[in-house]
């Protein structure tokens, strides 16, 4: 999809990859610009920068994501490509989270995808085009060393987005899937981790390769080309990779696992 004088929403854009991609869409010449975020000052000073609007949402909220395409339908009379980008960490660890910090999790990471393309299909499929760019990560491909709820509900989104190609990919939608290791955000402020070991990516960078996927319709979008190959490995011989895998967790395994776990029924095994 050509880009120029497209109506653009990116979620999580007060910040890191969705502030570079406002940026990126901007200087590509798009139409219209929503920056969307749950901190409405920072979405602001993203919509600022790039002649669009900014709107509050949490986006694990149904309610929330209606009311963004709405304001999104009355600003520019339409939504191209809808960025859904927001994404949050959640408590590292499987011991360590509560049922409450999965439910959120797996809404802001699975459900704000889901509940954008039921809203923003719609329009999409009656025009016969439109652009979905979901972000996930390798993580999602792979798996998170130290942190279940966030591997988990990665791999979940980019089989959300896999399902949305095959089943609208040939009624005029297109679909990316956003899969970098570490990249410099909020996120990875305190340090990328394990994420890292291909190196710390610009979110700029990231940007422009997401700009690159929609111009080929590519689907995944791999800012650190690595991943492809760790993909295919993982693929031609699953339990040697899982082997691979529990071997850096070894290696990782003091900065991975906590000190102090309160284990189930108090057995500390």
């Amino acid at each position: 999809m050509e880009v120029k004088n497209k109506r653009v929403v990116v979620t999580g854009a007060a910040s890191g990859i969705g502030k570079a991609l406002c940026k990126a869409f901007y200087q590509a010449g798009v139409k219209s610009l929503v920056a969307v975020d749950v901190n409405l000052d920072g979405a602001k000073q993203t919509a600022d920068s790039v002649e669009g609007i900014a709107v509050e949402a949490n986006v694990g909220k149904e309610d929330a994501i209606i009311d963004v395409i709405e304001k999104s339908n009355k600003h520019a009379g339409g939504v191209d490509i809808f960025c859904s980008n927001a994404g949050i960490s959640g408590v590292p660890g499987f011991f360590e989270a509560k049922t409450s910090d999965w439910q959120n999790i797996w809404e802001v990471n699975v459900q704000a995808h889901i509940f954008a393309a039921k809203h923003v299909l719609p329009q999409m499929l009656e025009r016969e085009e439109g652009y979905l760019v979901n972000t996930s990560s390798a993580a999602g491909l792979l798996t998170q060393l130290g942190a279940a709820g966030y591997s988990v509900t990665k791999a979940a989104a980019v089989s959300f987005a896999e399902w949305i190609k095959i089943t609208y990919g040939e009624k005029g939608i297109g679909v990316s899937c956003l899969c970098p290791q570490a990249v410099r955000t909020a996120m990875t402020a305190q340090g990328p981790g394990v994420a890292g070991v291909d190196g710390m990516m610009e979110p700029e960078v990231v940007a422009q390769e997401v700009l690159s996927a929609i111009a080929e319709e590519r689907f995944l979008v791999l800012p650190h080309t690595e991943v492809a190959e760790y993909v295919m490995r993982k693929g031609n011989d699953r339990d040697r990779w899982i082997k691979g895998m529990q071997r850096l967790q070894k290696q990782y395994e003091d900065f991975l696992t906590p000190t102090d776990i309160t284990f189930p029924r108090g057995d500390k095994k």
